[in-house]
């Protein structure tokens, strides 16, 4: 089958490189090369990464004992309608700001802030101001039925929380949370979304290369 032709199909995955914003403490990324074409027949490089680095994925099992991870889940669970919902000039995502946007069952929702519009989403130094997600919020996306919640900026918590409760809320609940994308550019409005993570056993995260539909 051929891919149709007439959809926009756009990337909104951070690449992977030294560049790449991570969360302190969190294990930096690196790539070896170990042999290369002037070497042998191939080139073979080898990474080293936190399963949490760039756009990645946050399983149940991440926050909450015995809760369900990346193998535990259909492939077919990354594969949504999704709606890139649009937030700007605040410093959180709080419950005002989605009791009313309509959240459809079954619909991942992806916020867009100034993280994306600023840059802060795709490279350069980790910065604490940064837009989150509130635990009020997220408990009503998930509350609402939500699949998978989205947001511009390696974390969906305020920085230093201790309870990672905007986390909880949304895991707890068996929605995953697709952090660190790259919304730069991209309108807000329905569109499908695929985010397949890597299929590791017992993994609680995963990085992905996360992809909008639209048409």
């Amino acid at each position: 089958m051929r891919p149709a032709a007439h959809k926009n199909i756009f990337d909104i995955s951070v690449t992977l490189d030294e560049a790449t914003v991570i969360y302190p403490g969190d294990t930096a990324f690196a790539r070896e090369v170990v042999v290369t074409l002037r070497d042998g027949p191939y080139t073979l490089s080898k990474l080293s990464m936190s399963a949490h680095f760039g756009t990645h994925i946050d399983m149940p099992s991440h926050f909450i004992k015995g809760a369900a991870a990346i193998e535990d889940f259909p492939a077919s669970r990354f594969i949504l309608p999704a709606r890139v919902v649009e937030i700007p000039g605040v410093a959180a995502v709080r419950p005002a700001d989605v009791v009313n946007i309509g959240i459809q069952r079954g619909e991942a929702v992806l916020f867009k802030t100034r993280n994306s519009e600023s840059g802060i989403c795709a490279g350069g130094k980790f910065t604490v101001d940064y837009v989150y997600i509130t635990p009020g919020a997220a408990r009503i996306c998930a509350e609402s039925g939500a699949a998978l919640v989205g947001l511009d900026y390696v974390t969906i918590e305020k920085f230093g929380s201790e309870d990672f409760q905007a986390h909880r809320e949304l895991l707890v609940r068996g929605v995953p949370v697709l952090e660190a994308i790259d919304l730069r550019g991209i309108a807000p409005g329905e569109y499908l979304l695929i985010c397949l993570p890597l299929k590791i056993k017992g993994g609680e995260a995963s990085p992905v290369r996360a992809v909008l539909v639209e048409g």
